[in-house]
């Protein structure tokens, strides 16, 4: 059983109820980020699921150079953080580089490893050595038992708040699977797992000068990975995808969301009634 990591006043892992990380890819204006964090979290108090919000000040790793990034690191956190403040949520932030770890861990109640580099040894080490839970987000080119090189880089700070994310491996050109088995053998290593089921559906690169996506499909991966006992689920969730700046066509609609949670939160309770008999 995954031992238990505790973010803001939210505990994930051993045997815990599922938890909710959730929010736009990108703050792309006030009142989108306003409006998303106070849709979500009045969705989370309704049915009842620990809520974790996620945005980020940049996206560095787009498919063109012309793509839409972020307000950057100033203005972006100034914004994340008059959110948390205002709905009293935590907050998960992305870092993308080594110099942004310090001002990131002052407003983040989680950091998280992109995907893309996490491999990055001095960027782990940088962000591990925050003290804050550390979110890895798997790369797409790694089996899920590298993640132990991943875990020993983090633990050698003495950082043991530890969550791992799988979000599906590069399968050909611009495309990605789930392998389902990834779950059970990264919980195997100790800490919570999480499933990004909208990320797992992205065609990167897919239509040539930006990443497309298949959110038709987000509902069933997001059941399955449930089934297997997961810790959390990550979902981007936006108002208007299909107007969103940044991964529209895999983000879940806001308004769609309550009745997607209502039956992972059912699978989630048959499943960990069954660990506890």
């Amino acid at each position: 059983m995954a031992k238990i990591v505790k973010i803001g006043h939210i505990e994930i892992g051993g045997n815990r109820p599922l938890v909710l990380i959730a929010g736009p890819c990108v703050i792309e204006s006030e009142d989108q980020v306003r409006k998303t964090a106070k849709g979500l979290k009045e969705i989370a108090k309704e049915i009842n699921i620990p809520f974790i919000f996620k945005s980020s000040y940049d996206k560095a790793n787009r498919t063109s150079i012309k793509s839409y990034r972020g307000p950057g690191l100033k203005k972006g956190l100034e914004l994340l953080e008059k959110v948390k403040r205002e709905f009293d949520i935590p907050l998960l932030v992305d870092v993308h580089r080594i110099e942004e770890t310090e001002l990131v861990s002052k407003v983040a109640d989680i950091l998280q490893v992109p995907a893309f580099i996490c491999r990055q040894t001095d960027l782990v080490i940088s962000i591990a050595g925050t003290g804050k839970p550390v979110n890895v987000k798997k790369g797409q080119f790694l089996a899920p038992w590298d993640m132990k090189n991943v875990i020993e880089k983090i633990e050698s700070t003495g950082n043991k708040k530890i969550l791992l994310t799988e979000r599906g491996s590069c399968f050909g050109y611009n495309n990605l699977v789930v392998d389902m088995k990834s779950l059970p053998i990264m919980r195997s290593f100790g800490y919570p797992v999480v499933f990004d089921a909208t990320h797992s559906v992205q065609k990167p690169g897919g239509e040539g000068t930006a990443t497309g996506g298949e959110r038709e499909y987000v509902s069933f991966l997001a059941q399955a990975a449930v089934a297997t006992g997961i810790d959390g689920l990550f979902l981007e969730v936006h108002p208007q995808p299909e107007k969103a700046l940044s991964d529209g066509p895999n983000m879940i609609r806001l308004s769609r969301l309550r009745e997607l949670l209502e039956k992972l939160i059912r699978i989630d309770k048959i499943i960990k009634a069954t660990c506890k008999a």
